[in-house]
């Protein structure tokens, strides 16, 4: 299989594995739909709405290069541009109002309607998106990412109330967002207005499955290194830095890892450190 097929792969197998978690939730907020999850303000209902509604969105970009899907996109845009730090929470909230067996279609059709999307762009061709254009791989990429650190928020709220034992196993799936939050170290600077280092680092993350993940030069004066699950958590602001295995040398490596962000936007608040 391609680089894309093979993160489209991880990519429904992870909506998969969070719509099984939530596929017999009920309508209360101990255990059910309406349990906060640790993102502020939000619920499980809440979260599997913005996952769906980003895939819908994600929809219009790839069809923004006809006139009708400009049309749509550009909507979209000036909604964005008209409130930039509240219209993602608005749009979750409104679609959480949904009845959970309908949350769960749109989800569900919205999923199967991107990745055909992202299978029928025609070569070479990019998606706008709230920043850079991006590629169906990095779109596919960025989707897996995403929707991995938004089911962690859901497991964290089901394991409180008792609904789960524990968070489902780690696979080495998360090797997507390995990489993006690698690819994303001098966004996470300039997020902080900070210069980014200019010597890249050498990067080396244990695997769930035990491989050795690298990136950058071995001769690298800079380096980071640890469990591959403690980095994907940490460049997706679902752990503190504290609580992570990850080993820093050198000042900037350091810094990477108190600011690091693999999403888009605003820089987050992060997770406090645990007592």
């Amino acid at each position: 299989m391609s680089v894309f097929d093979d993160v489209l792969a991880d990519l429904t197998a992870e909506g998969d594995q969070l719509r099984a978690a939530v596929a017999g939730l009920d309508d209360s907020d101990k255990g059910g739909w309406a349990t906060p999850v640790p993102a502020e303000g939000w619920t499980i209902a809440t979260t599997v709405a913005h996952l769906l509604w980003t895939d819908e969105v994600a929809v219009l970009a790839t069809n923004a290069h006809t006139p009708e899907g400009k049309e749509s996109w550009d909507a979209v845009v000036l909604q964005a541009i008209e409130d930039p730090t509240g219209f993602v929470d608005a749009a979750a909230h409104a679609l959480a109002r949904l009845e959970p067996a309908d949350l769960l279609a749109r989800w569900d059709a919205g999923r199967t309607a991107l990745a055909e999307a992202l299978r029928a762009l025609p070569d070479g061709q990019k998606m706008p998106w709230f920043g850079p254009p991006m590629s169906p791989t990095s779109m596919a990429t960025a989707r897996f990412m995403e929707t991995w650190a938004h089911a962690l928020d859901v497991y964290d709220a089901l394991v409180s109330t008792g609904s789960m034992s524990g968070r489902p196993a780690v696979t080495d799936r998360i090797r997507q967002v390995a990489h993006l939050g690698v690819r994303t170290r001098n966004y996470s600077f300039a997020q902080h207005q900070l210069e980014p280092p200019a010597e890249e680092f050498r990067i080396a993350l244990k695997a769930p499955s035990g491989e050795l993940w690298v990136w950058g030069p071995e001769d690298a004066a800079q380096s980071v290194a640890g469990s591959a699950y403690d980095f994907c958590q940490l460049v997706t602001q679902r752990i503190h830095r504290d609580d992570t295995d990850l080993v820093a040398v050198g000042a900037d490596a350091e810094k990477w890892l108190t600011i690091a962000q693999a999403f888009a936007g605003p820089a987050g608040g992060g997770r406090e450190v645990k007592a």
